[in-house]
């Protein structure tokens, strides 16, 4: 079938929910059997997020290719349980790259460069590349930000384009938007949605759809009232409660008809009835009242929680299949750079320390394993977490506090955790460090074997240190154990504790390959030794 494009844009206000709403369709539509792909407009002139703080932008998604991403493509992923590409995030910084690369060489033959139709063509063939990329049937494109933004007018102007040149049936345009509550008065309004409307109209672009997102019940009359004055079928206003739980948004759009009349207005041929069942009884799982674990989250960028999104999504996943609930508790770690601070472990059940950069608050993470390993309270390093245990146990064994990464101090005099030497020449910091899936080759006998139950597996990385393996044999004297190598044996990519109930550490991200309905092996095993040790 011709490739159908779905596009959302947002109204109002920032932070509604496009992404969500965007993964939850492309869950629409994979449930009626067709191949979906999901692709993120960011109109930051930022090539990527990699270089960019996790308080400017939250977390940073990496895929199988490498691709530093949105971390709305985390949703996408989680949503439509579907690996993507780099095709699949676009920013304007890479727009105007090619633009003015292409300018250079001289690709232009002298003529003056402007956003239309020069910019606008890039953009357009970027999202035309996600099908042919993916194979995907069906694509849904959301851009970042709100209508009225200057900087998404270009993608707002590539997207009214593409409905001319896709034709209707192959086009369909959503916008998501808020609808404020007046506690005054105690009402729902909706001029603002209905300014929003317009200043989509005025670009040329009407949607087709619009979905009300809202802390509270939308009335009927509120729905009659958008259909009314943003000339959208009844059936297309969608009320959008704020919900409990994140993956119930699915269900609420097909309880909605929300696959029906995109499939009706689209013209797609049915291949199948979608299966609610497994996730209506995933969902279910989530809301049930289950026993309680407290899991420590001691991060940098705790203050922003986003900044962990596919952290706090995995522990979820692993905690409904063991049949609890995760609490986490996030504590800065620099809180714990001062001995009596630890007192904010002791009424936890579990540890877990996820990745960062740079040197603050290392000496809080350090305190906390060190806590984790002599508490025995089950432990889980992701990547900068997996390093900072290395430095906690070298410090032990050889009972000095020298012991560090190069990253924190160049002249350590136990430098056990390293630049990789293919990084040491590298200036340039967007997109140069290791990044992408590697294999992993697993050690029989081991913590992580035993979670596993494979003998290779296939992790994403984003990482420029690594486990100095000068140090492998001395560390193995105090207890480590290399559980996880690359292939070739040269790579330490999981290390784990003897004589510990569950102390491991992972160079790679984990938390990116893990599923509501089904826990990564790592946060899945990590769970059951924090129950454990909960007594649960």
């Amino acid at each position: 079938m011709k490739t159908k494009f779905i596009f959302l844009t947002g109204g109002v206000l920032s932070s509604v929910g496009k992404g969500v709403t965007a993964a939850a369709l492309g869950r629409l539509l994979t449930e009626r059997g067709y191949k979906v792909a999901i692709q993120k407009l960011d109109p930051y002139i930022n090539v990527d997020p990699g270089t960019m703080s996790p308080y400017q932008h939250g977390e940073v998604f990496v895929l199988d290719d490498g691709a530093e991403t949105d971390l709305d493509l985390g949703h996408y992923e989680r949503f439509i349980d579907t690996s993507l590409n780099q095709v699949c995030n676009v920013t304007t910084g890479q727009v105007y790259e090619e633009v003015i690369m292409r300018e250079r060489r001289g690709d232009y033959l002298g003529g003056t460069i402007q956003v239309i139709p020069h910019i606008t063509d890039v953009i357009k063939r970027r999202i035309r590349l996600v099908p042919k990329t993916t194979g995907a049937e069906i694509v849904l494109v959301e851009v970042g930000g709100t209508v009225g933004d200057i900087e998404s007018l270009p993608f707002l102007e590539a997207f009214r384009q593409m409905r001319g040149d896709l034709g209707k049936k192959n086009s369909f345009y959503i916008h998501v938007t808020w609808l404020p509550f007046i506690g005054a008065t105690g009402e729902l309004k909706t001029k603002p949605t209905q300014h929003s409307v317009r200043e989509l109209r005025s670009i040329g672009i009407s949607p087709d759809m619009i979905i009300a997102r809202s802390d509270h019940p939308v009335p009927e009359e509120l729905r009659d009232k958008i259909a009314l004055f943003c000339d959208v079928d009844l059936q297309a206003v969608v009320p959008m409660e704020t919900t409990d739980i994140l993956y119930n948004i699915p269900l609420i759009l097909e309880d909605a008809a929300v696959g029906e009349f995109i499939s009706d207005r689209m013209k797609l041929k049915k291949r199948q009835d979608p299966d609610w069942k497994s996730w209506r009884k995933m969902v279910t799982a989530m809301r049930e009242q289950k026993p309680t674990v407290n899991v420590a989250l001691v991060g940098k960028y705790v203050e922003l929680q986003d900044a962990y999104m596919s952290v706090r999504e995995a522990l979820q996943h692993a905690g409904t299949e063991n049949g609890v609930e995760v609490k986490i508790t996030w504590i800065h770690s620099s809180k714990l750079e001062k001995d009596k601070e630890l007192s904010l472990l002791e009424a936890v059940d579990g540890i877990v320390v996820p990745g960062g950069f740079g040197e603050r608050g290392i000496e809080g993470k350090i305190n906390a394993i060190r806590y984790a390993r002599i508490q025995q309270v089950p432990y889980l390093g992701l990547c900068l977490g997996m390093q900072v245990m290395v430095i906690e146990l070298a410090r032990y064994h050889f009972g000095e506090e020298g012991a560090n990464s190069t990253e924190f101090n160049p002249s350590t005099p136990h430098p056990v955790i390293d630049l990789m030497p293919d990084q040491r020449d590298i200036t340039d910091k967007g997109g140069t460090m290791r990044l992408g899936l590697y294999p992993c080759q697993l050690q029989s006998g081991t913590i992580a074997a035993e979670a596993y139950q494979e003998d290779l597996v296939q992790e994403r990385h984003r990482h420029r240190f690594e486990f100095n393996n000068a140090y492998r044999d001395e560390l193995s004297k105090a207890g480590m154990v290399f559980s996880g190598l690359s292939p070739d044996g040269n790579l330490v990519e999981i290390a784990e504790l003897k004589d510990h109930p569950f102390m491991l550490g992972t160079q790679f991200h984990p938390e990116f390959l893990s599923r509501p309905y089904r826990a990564h092996p790592l946060f899945a095993s990590f769970i059951k030794a924090v129950i454990k040790h909960a007594g649960r």
